[in-house]
């Protein structure tokens, strides 16, 4: 690599190994980006020019864990990646200092090239419309049929959220939590909060006990 386009370092920050695995794997093989770290639930011990935070299932949308971001110095940018691309969202991340806030529902490509364009100094926010045509990043419990909100739905009931928690978190009405999480139970093929509880634990929902991290080279 020349130069004038050096290879950019990227850490991949959320408490789901999958999550971040999906991530990488997006990412793989771009000529700029070189991912040199997976972290799961923790900071980054390796210098990163961007670090890229899943806010898959956090607590408060992350706020608390990009303002530690921000302090590391390990971080040179931090990038908030999300389905949550909502103007007050936005705003907040920016008054912090984020680096730039990008919608999960980019392509592979949009999302690297938002990533370069952070790294050479544009503030990039990126909230593209819902593509039908397009790969996206993994989650827990998609092998098992959950789509990416069920899941999130299920994760948080994994924390001890409530219904009414999980609402004011994910934006939704309380109906629509409540049928999220029918359909889910009909998918992990369980019945009660307890049992779903479990399941979550089970496939990987809960980041208690799954705090490790992976660094390449």
């Amino acid at each position: 690599m020349s130069s004038e386009h050096p290879v950019i370092t990227l850490a991949l920050i959320n408490d789901y190994p999958v999550v971040v695995q999906g991530v990488a794997s997006m990412l793989q093989g771009h000529p700029r980006l070189r991912v040199v770290e997976l972290d799961s639930g923790c900071l980054p011990h390796t210098d990163a020019d961007v670090v890229l935070y899943d806010a898959f299932a956090a607590k408060d949308r992350g706020t608390h864990d990009v303002m530690r971001l921000l302090d590391d110095p390990h971080c040179l940018k931090v990038v908030m990646y999300t389905w949550h691309v909502r103007a007050e969202h936005v705003d907040e991340a920016l008054d912090l200092g984020i680096h730039g806030y990008l919608s999960k529902e980019l392509a592979a490509d949009e999302l690297a090239d938002a990533l370069v364009r952070v790294h050479e100094g544009e503030r990039v926010v990126a909230p593209e419309p819902v593509r039908e045509d397009i790969t996206l990043p993994d989650w827990p419990g998609r092998p098992e049929g959950l789509s990416a909100r069920e899941a999130e739905v299920i994760a948080l009931i994994t924390q001890g959220f409530t219904n009414d928690e999980i609402a004011r978190h994910c934006y939704l009405s309380i109906n629509s939590v409540k049928s999220y999480i029918r359909s889910a139970y009909r998918k992990m093929g369980v019945e009660r909060r307890s049992q779903a509880v479990l399941w979550g634990v089970q496939h990987g929902m809960h980041p208690t006990g799954q705090q490790q991290r992976t660094t390449t080279v």
